[in-house]
């Protein structure tokens, strides 16, 4: 080899050697990599130095400052959700609150960009879904699954869902029912008031945003008003017969819906009625979150007799008076008096209207009421004890629905939706996670302790008992059988986010009701 040509390859190999070498794990993340070995989180110490990022490595590196797990199932929860880490599956849990604990990374999904073509919805941030067949953002199913990662310490998991959802009111106007194309034209029950005081206000900054946020999303529930006063009824808007204004479950669309497209052309090809109404009926149904229920039925026995946008619901309108008093009362500690006292007046006028026409004193219950008859509906459900988780019923009212309650609605395993048995999901004998949150918060609220551990206590003893027997979390429960729910329109399905969050949220707040190992 001649000198011309030896040189530049010498040359060529020392800039080679002289290259930097790319930063190992040690390097990368430090004080996080050396926690995982020293507390030997994985059997195999190179098991996680072989896993794959999911985000850049300063995003977890904050993170992992922002969470802090403290100890060695919260580390390995940390990695699950941030990296992909080669032949890992959740290790079987004995406890519920282990089982718990291990699914949130399962359930954790990263900020998404959807390819073209995609029914997705983009989000920037991570967020939970509820697993099985529901692989998106729910909106009120979100509330519910993050009073459990609030107990396993996931604020920040909170704080990017709640981003995430006010992505979405920036881009849509309104927080779907959930994220994809085909949820766009309707929403669900507002819990937004809620996630934001479970979150907090890190700084000025975020009030303002969430502040923004609660007022868009008050817009879009009372959008055309105006027409309502007019005419009686204006999309998610009711005029009552005293000219007050409450509100109704609604979708902007009359034809099938994507997701059960086939089921709804079958249910209103049996109803004999013109197709928009009862597909605009199934949609509102939907929008409810209580799709179906005997709620919305004139014949519990028949889904063809739906009629959602027929009825006021009290859910609903406890929610909405909530969101306007938590709007006041940050218009006011913002200084913007004239805010503050638009939405007063409006919760005022809207209480109002549920003590008059949503309140049946006879009977100690909160009810819907039928728009056709211009009465309250007979029916009774678990949707009577709204009020007081929202805080606005007064005391006589809450100590007459805890009486309705326990004598009517309590099974041995938790609360029961209704008290109808129509083989509709959201009717008797199924018992569902959100509701019976909603009725422990609104008892205790009212100083019904017992009553609230006791629906409390049978729960947690009913999901334990399919735990045991079948080692999920279910999306639904026989609260009378202590077994997997049934009805509906789709296979039961696992997972499950709020099941999770409710049970994991009861736990907390009732250690005593944590069960033994399985055996």
């Amino acid at each position: 080899m001649t000198r011309k040509i030896l040189l530049p390859l010498i040359a060529a190999l020392l800039c080679s050697a002289q290259a930097p070498l790319p930063p190992s794990p040690q390097d990368i993340y430090g004080p996080l990599f050396e926690a995982v070995q020293a507390q030997r989180v994985f059997p195999d110490g190179k098991s996680f130095v072989d896993a794959t990022p999911r985000e850049a490595p300063d995003a977890i590196m904050a993170a992992y400052r922002r969470d802090a797990p403290r100890d060695k199932d919260a580390l390995h929860a940390f990695v699950l959700r941030h990296f992909d880490v080669p032949g890992e599956a959740a290790p079987a849990q004995k406890t519920l609150t282990g089982h718990i604990r291990a699914l949130w990374p399962q359930l954790t999904r990263p900020a998404l960009e959807p390819a073209a073509g995609s029914s997705a919805l983009a989000l920037p941030a991570p967020y939970v879904v509820p697993g099985g067949r529901f692989r998106e953002i729910y909106y009120w199913d979100s509330y519910f699954t993050m009073l459990g990662l609030k107990a396993d310490g996931q604020d920040a998991l909170i704080a990017s869902m709640l981003a995430n959802f006010e992505s979405l009111i920036d881009r849509y106007g309104h927080i779907p029912n959930g994220t994809r194309t085909y949820y766009l034209s309707r929403s669900q029950p507002p819990f937004l008031s809620q996630m934001i005081d479970l979150a907090g206000d890190a700084n000025p900054a975020s009030g303002a945003r969430h502040l923004a946020a609660l007022r868009a999303e008050h817009r879009f529930w009372m959008a055309e008003s105006e027409t309502a006063q007019k005419d009686g009824a204006a999309r998610r808007v009711v005029r009552m017969p005293d000219g007050s204004l409450l509100n109704r479950y609604w979708d902007d669309r009359d034809d099938p819906r994507d997701e059960s497209w086939a089921e709804d052309v079958a249910t209103a090809r049996e109803s004999n009625r013109p197709r928009a109404e009862i597909y605009r009926h199934l949609r509102a149904g939907a929008e409810s979150g209580w799709d179906f229920s005997s709620r919305w039925l004139a014949d519990p026995a028949r889904l063809a007799t739906i009629r959602t946008t027929d009825i006021v619901p009290i859910d609903l309108n406890s929610l909405l008076w909530a969101m306007e008093r938590n709007i006041a009362r940050r218009c006011r500690a913002a200084g913007d008096e004239a805010c503050a006292d638009d939405y007063d007046r409006a919760s005022v006028q809207r209480e109002r209207a549920i003590d008059r026409y949503l309140w049946v004193a006879r009977d100690g219950r909160f009810a819907d009421w039928d728009r056709v008859t211009g009465r309250p509906t007979a029916i009774l459900s678990a949707a009577t004890l709204y009020p007081l988780f929202v805080g606005m019923a007064d005391k006589v009212q809450a100590a007459k629905v805890a009486r309705t309650v326990r004598a009517r609605l309590v099974a041995s395993g938790g609360l029961r939706t209704t008290e109808i048995e129509s083989g509709q999901q959201w009717d008797r004998p199924n018992g569902w996670a959100p509701l019976q949150w909603i009725a422990i918060a609104g008892l205790e609220r009212y100083g019904e302790a017992q009553l609230a551990r006791t629906i409390a206590a049978g729960w947690v003893r009913t999901v334990d008992t399919a735990f045991r027997s079948t080692g999920k979390m279910l999306e639904k429960y026989d609260v009378e059988q202590h077994r997997p729910g049934g009805g509906g329109e789709y296979p039961l399905q696992d997972g499950f986010g709020w099941t999770n969050g409710v049970t994991r949220a009861i736990l907390e707040r009732y250690p005593a009701l944590t069960p033994s190992d399985n055996p």
